[in-house]
């Protein structure tokens, strides 16, 4: 049965507490194993009808002791079942030494088995509580069964994956599908994990959802519409174009206007009511022939910026695309600092000596700045923070939002909203061919849209990274930005 809490995501040592207070609870932590056990045993059956052999490897904690029960039930179900173990099943403890102790399959150690084909193997080594590499005698498994093609169902997390990071930890198994149990790990969203673990299929064992939640801090969560919709401004009937905001698009040179004319484009499209580029004299001619619904205004300098300024109505400005990296971008990212501002790409680089002037200027009040760096733009603004191998990519974009003030974005296949106040919100519904050159123009520009009309900033990211990779799916495999452009749509 899937979980009613399969949307929540508890770290590994979230989940062991909870594993913990069940059985202080009262709760038979035994039948907690079972119910387990039987669900991989179960799922194995029903996707794998044809195996001619399940492989158990049984490793030396609770991950092993459902192993031992799924071997079991695989048995009795009739099916030729071989288990291999790690380590002495004497020093098994618990739970654990139970379920080896009803097996009636003793099993052999991990080293004696060699893959033959028609095997589909049950890996239940380690699970999510691995915080260290793995040991040579299971990397050299993995690394065989892979070379075998053999396919992999993983028990909680393949073996080798931290269930808190997403990381490698020395080598992995690759499953084609993981069955958890309650809730998923941010290691199973994170990348590679995500793609190390097949299909996930998440499995109530009949812990109460009051122990669940009582662990949960509510603060991760999957990027999806639950976590922001009902903070975005809905359309009225009495809506005029002032009202939806207005959406400033800085564009750069003569040779480099393209990118702020896409991001204008999807600011338009995700509902800004009204998008004006703020073009230098010398793009005027190239960006008025070719803009239509979007307005322009020529805006050389700062103090030309801070005259325009004057108009209150200007609520949200995007810098960076093809803008140019230098003092000018930190001269406009600053005079446009008591209003809502994505600083993307060329604007984000050219903070890169002097990160905390920027972090200082917007410091103040609600959160009013959305960063939407790369890795490398992340390492540039934050480089302690990028270089701790200790965090996650969760941690990280955590502690970098506390530290700017701002809403960030993370980008990636596996893209980190992150808000100062400890939120943050893994995103997975981007494809592969999002990654084109232009498609983070479209991106902030779908933020900048979502901003205009009052979104707050976090919702207005996290909103913004969801619909960029809708408007992706909608667009297809070979899409261009001018593809994806056409594709953006409002909530």
């Amino acid at each position: 049965m899937m979980s009613p809490l399969a949307d929540l995501l508890l770290s590994p040592g979230d989940m062991a507490a909870v594993d913990r207070a069940a059985a202080a609870s009262g709760i038979d932590s035994y039948g907690l194993m079972e119910r387990a056990g039987q669900a991989v045993a179960a799922s194995a059956l029903r996707h794998f009808p044809e195996a001619l052999r399940f492989i158990v490897l049984c490793g030396p904690g609770n991950n092993g002791g459902d192993g031992y029960v799924a071997a079991r039930a695989l048995r009795q179900a009739g099916m030729e079942v071989r288990l291999f173990r790690l380590g002495d099943p004497k020093t098994l403890k618990g739970d654990a030494a139970r379920a080896f102790a009803e097996c009636p399959l003793g099993g052999e150690t991990l080293r004696r088995y060699l893959p033959r084909r028609g095997d589909v193997v049950i890996d239940a080594i380690f699970g999510a509580g691995l915080s260290r590499p793995v040991p040579d005698e299971v990397g050299a498994i993995i690394a065989e069964i892979a070379e075998a093609d053999i396919p992999v169902i993983a028990v909680d997390l393949p073996s080798g994956l931290d269930g808190r990071s997403g990381q490698v930890l020395g080598a992995a198994f690759r499953a084609v599908r993981t069955v958890t149990f309650m809730t998923r790990k941010p290691g199973h969203l994170l990348m590679p994990g995500r793609d190390l673990c097949g299909v996930l299929e998440v499995f109530d064992i009949g812990i109460p959802a009051r122990i669940v939640c009582a662990h949960a801090d509510g603060l991760i969560a999957e990027n999806t519409p639950a976590q922001w919709q009902t903070d975005l401004p809905a359309a009225a009937t009495d809506a005029h174009k002032y009202k939806r905001g207005h959406l400033v698009v800085f564009s750069g040179g003569a040779t480099a206007t393209g990118a702020a004319r896409m991001s204008a484009m999807a600011g338009l499209k995700a509902g800004a009511g009204l998008v004006t580029i703020a073009s230098p004299e010398e793009a005027l001619t190239v960006n008025a022939g070719l803009l239509t619904a979007i307005m322009l205004r020529a805006v050389d300098d700062e103090a030309a910026l801070r005259a325009w300024l004057t108009d209150q109505r200007l609520s949200t400005f995007i810098l960076g695309p093809g803008f140019g990296a230098g003092e000018k971008a930190r001269q406009f990212a600053l005079a446009v600092s008591d209003r809502h501002l994505v600083l993307d790409a060329d604007g984000i680089t050219s903070f890169r000596d002097e990160p905390q002037r920027l972090f200082d200027a917007f410091a103040d009040g609600p959160t009013r700045l959305i960063l939407t760096p790369h890795e490398g733009e992340f390492a540039r603004l934050f480089p302690d923070i990028a270089a701790d191998d200790a965090l996650s990519k969760v941690e990280k974009a955590r502690a970098a939002a506390a530290r700017a003030h701002a809403a960030i974005i993370y980008k990636g296949a596996d893209s980190v909203i992150a808000a100062p106040d400890g939120r943050a919100l893994i995103n997975t519904n981007a494809p592969p061919w999002l990654a084109t050159a232009g498609s983070g123009d479209v991106l902030a520009g779908i933020i900048g849209g979502l901003l205009a009309q009052g979104a707050p900033a976090f919702e207005a990211a996290a909103a913004g990274v969801w619909l960029h990779g809708l408007a992706g799916q909608r667009a297809g495999k070979g899409l261009t930005a001018e593809d994806l452009v056409a594709h953006v749509a409002p909530f």
